[in-house]
């Protein structure tokens, strides 16, 4: 066990940490959620990460999207995830991915994977990504984010919870009029990998059919049956 490592146990068994090298997860997203989440994961030490997006870095995701920084605006957010894990944790090996999840290639992209990640900003890809996970059977973990409020679910395959939840209106999220801060980034990408960290070990009780509603502006967290 190497000493990089040596935080994590007591939480988790030697046997377990071990264990986090040979998954592999898929973060589909890299810009607010999906730079903490692909940054978590990589110090827990999961042994290959997968990050796709097809989008660069621009003005406005200074003030919240973890990779992003003055030097790197215009370039492509997968590529900069990359080369930045490898100067945090050169173990793990992460593959880049500068495209947009679609039905061409969802299917490649997707397969192969122990858990799924979801740092989407627009729900017809989030369905297109639920559809996916359920033929492939691997659970996915869902991420949403608006200004103060955040709202975290794991789904399984045979579950369609975003499909109950979401049905019809806008496909773009609702942080296009409640704005999007620093802080909730942060906070709905570490509750994603808790549950990522669950799943590939087998430990604590899950967000399943369990929607988790959090509300920072009054500090209030609901879990939801679903």
């Amino acid at each position: 066990m190497q000493k990089r490592y040596i935080k994590n146990e007591n939480m988790l068994s030697r046997e377990e940490n071990l264990s986090l090298r040979e998954k592999k997860v898929l973060v589909v997203g890299c810009g607010g959620l999906g730079g903490h989440l692909i940054e978590q994961l990589a110090r827990l030490g999961i042994g290959h990460i997968t990050a796709i997006d097809g989008d660069v870095f621009d003005e406005s995701n200074l003030n919240r999207q973890l990779l992003s920084n003055v030097k790197n605006i215009g370039q492509p957010k997968a590529l900069v995830a990359k080369e930045h894990i490898g100067h945090v944790n050169p173990d793990v090996k992460l593959t880049a991915i500068h495209a947009f999840l679609d039905e061409s290639n969802a299917a490649e992209i997707i397969n192969g994977h122990d858990v799924i990640c979801d740092a989407l900003d627009n729900m017809s890809t989030r369905l297109l990504l639920q559809k996916y996970a359920q033929e492939l059977k691997i659970p996915m973990v869902y991420g949403a984010i608006a200004g103060w409020y955040g709202q975290v679910t794991t789904i399984f395959p045979g579950d369609n919870i975003l499909g109950s939840i979401y049905q019809g209106g806008s496909n773009k999220g609702i942080e296009q009029e409640l704005g999007n801060p620093s802080f909730t980034p942060a906070l709905v990408a570490s509750i994603e990998v808790s549950e990522v960290v669950k799943i590939l070990t087998g430990k604590g009780q899950l967000l399943r059919n369990r929607f988790l509603m959090i509300n920072t502006l009054d500090q209030e967290y609901e879990g939801v049956d679903i």
